[in-house]
């Protein structure tokens, strides 16, 4: 019994100082880490102050503020990993040993940041645009190193990788400030095209939204299967096509009605014919 407490105690006292050292180390390692995030976190904000003071695009903002915060980690990262033995030279040893893993697993990581600088290069959208892409759509929120935050009108978050976003059609609704407004109404062959024509035209002009720069156009788009489609053309502020739009498919129900004029829908007639010797009821 004895020779096991001498042996226990021969192993703390060989060994203890290392332990405690090592100890000390991992403490001193995870406090430095926290400190190190919290200095991180305030270079961010400073950052950002900054370059909202210099009215820097919204886009570009949170894409630096992204790849810096990125590159501070990887800072503090190796600083606390130097406190263990881990070199630059056994960092590039590990990734040359499994370059082909690592070359596949980042790929797509590579992508999305080719994507994002692209992005910015090329300024298909800014942040606040509203954008269509991939059957997605919604306000860019934002443009950040990898991923680009849109806003739907549910209010969803849709994530969207920028290599996607680099590498497909981009429909950017709110690029400019105007839009042209063009509805389409059908009415009966029996109607007056004229009248049809005068209401729209009158209802354009009525219209405060609608801009008085921009050519208007009322005419004849088809003569269809079952009704007369009259086409009108206006330009508004982005802002005002939906409400504009809204509004004009309503009057021009109302005044179409007070005019007697008919918008035609699709009808069936039905005919049956009973077997030849069968009595009607």
């Amino acid at each position: 019994m004895e020779s096991m407490f001498d042996k226990a105690g021969d192993y703390a006292q060989k060994y203890l100082p290392d332990i405690l050292k090592f100890g000390l180390k991992v403490i001193l390692c995870i406090a430095v880490y926290f400190i190190g995030k919290k200095v991180i976190d305030q270079i961010i904000r400073v950052l950002k102050r900054a370059l909202e003071r210099a009215r820097v695009q919204a886009g570009v903002v949170t894409f630096t503020a992204s790849i810096t915060k990125i590159t501070l980690y990887i800072v503090l990262v190796l600083g606390i990993g130097s406190q263990f033995g881990l070199q630059e030279s056994s960092v590039a040893a590990i990734v040359a040993s499994g370059g082909v893993a690592i070359g596949l697993a980042l790929q797509g990581g590579l992508s999305n940041l080719a994507g994002g600088f692209l992005i910015l290069l090329f300024q298909p959208f800014r942040v606040g645009d509203y954008i269509i892409t991939q059957g997605e759509e919604g306000t860019v929120s934002k443009i950040e190193i990898l991923y680009t935050t849109l806003q739907a009108l549910d209010n969803r978050r849709i994530i969207v990788p920028n290599g996607n976003l680099a590498n497909n059609v981009i429909v950017n609704v709110t690029g400019s400030d105007k839009r042209q407004l063009e509805l389409k109404v059908g009415i009966s062959y029996r109607d007056n095209i004229q009248k049809a024509k005068e209401i729209l035209g009158s209802l354009m002009e009525q219209d405060a939204d609608v801009l008085d720069d921009r050519d208007r156009q009322v005419f004849v788009d088809e003569l269809g299967e079952s009704s007369i489609v009259i086409g009108m053309r206006c330009w508004v502020l982005t802002e005002n096509y939906h409400p504009v739009r809204w509004r004009m498919n309503e009057r021009i129900k109302e005044e179409f009605d007070r005019a007697g004029l008919t918008i035609p829908f699709p009808q069936r007639e039905i005919w049956i014919q009973r077997p030849a010797g069968e009595e009607r009821e």
